[in-house]
């Protein structure tokens, strides 16, 4: 419907905020009444003459329907008796003839703390990690197993190439020092006034034989054997009467020196069989053969039996 239709009345009387404006105030636009509505309130309501503005603003529940008298048209009546009461299709059980309306109402129940899955996601997530790393263990040992038997295997050489053995390395033997004779003195080259004997018991020679000296001319001689030049070890067994004697030793027909035959059995004085016992002198000797001579000399003490002799390489002590 147009604005025209309501009456005679301009748009800006329409204006519900008219109050608010000078022009509006001139035009006797008043704020809005208690319950009422909002704008020009416009001339009092006159039988046969309309109003003058179909914007006017009323109160909720102010605006009347029919001819004034007050009553509700029937179409709004119909409309509160159908929808004012609940509908059966939606009502409560407790409002049913016959309901208990006293049942209590059950408690809410809180909601599970982590949510009904969670457990058994905290599960599966487990059982996937343990399967990864029984997976990378058996990886590890089976890799560890098969380094093992190559390294055990070795490398094979091709069927075309023939490997050849390593040269064998010096053995240790080589380096330990040579063993050399050891040689009764009676079966020395005698000289001079030097005899056997056997009546001496303790001896280690055959049967028991020994080198007497006799006297100033005596000697006993022997020739050996030796793989290098070097130092050597004379070792000399003998025995004296329970006191010390000595005697003159060469080298090669060199430089004679002494050589000291003491009691070190500390036998009793005269008592040959107790008087058993050793010494021994450092020599230099050539490789091959080599003749060293055990002598009594104008000066030597000689009283005393030869047993054996025997040589050692390098500087030893008895």
């Amino acid at each position: 419907m147009a604005a025209g239709n309501n009456g005679a009345s301009t748009p800006e009387d329409d204006d519900p905020f008219g109050y608010l404006y000078a022009d509006g105030q001139t035009a006797g636009a008043q704020a809005p009444r208690q319950g009422g509505g909002y704008g020009y309130p416009g001339p009092a309501a006159q039988p046969g003459v309309p109003r003058t503005s179909y914007n006017q603003v009323r109160a909720v529940g102010e605006r009347q329907y029919g001819g004034g008298g007050g009553q509700v048209p029937q179409a709004q009546y119909q409309y509160q008796q159908q929808y004012a009461q609940p509908s059966p299709q939606y009502a409560a059980p407790e409002t049913f003839p016959g309901a208990d309306r006293t049942r209590p109402v059950p408690p809410v129940q809180p909601p599970q703390r982590g949510g009904p899955n969670t457990r058994g996601l905290l599960l599966g997530a487990i059982a996937v990690v343990l399967v990864v790393v029984i997976g990378i263990t058996v990886a590890v040992l089976t890799n560890t197993k098969d380094d093992a038997r190559d390294d055990k295997a070795g490398p094979t050489a091709p069927a075309t190439q023939v490997q050849q053995s390593p040269s064998p390395k010096p053995s240790q033997s080589a380096q330990e020092p040579v063993e050399l004779p050891k040689q009764d003195a009676a079966t020395l080259r005698l000289g001079g006034p030097a005899r056997l004997g056997t009546d001496v018991k303790g001896a280690k020679g055959a049967d028991g034989a020994y080198v007497m000296f006799n006297g100033t001319g005596g000697s006993a001689s022997w020739t050996v054997e030796v793989p290098e030049d070097g130092s050597y070890t004379l070792f000399l067994s003998y025995s004296v009467p329970g006191k010390d004697a000595n005697a003159t030793l060469s080298v090669n027909g060199g430089s004679p020196r002494e050589i000291r035959m003491k009691n070190f059995a500390h036998a009793a004085e005269g008592d040959w069989e107790k008087g058993w016992t050793y010494t021994y002198s450092y020599a230099e000797l050539k490789k091959g053969s080599n003749t060293m001579t055990m002598s009594c000399e104008p000066g030597n003490q000689c009283e005393a039996y030869l047993d054996q002799v025997w040589l050692q390489q390098g500087q030893v002590k008895g």
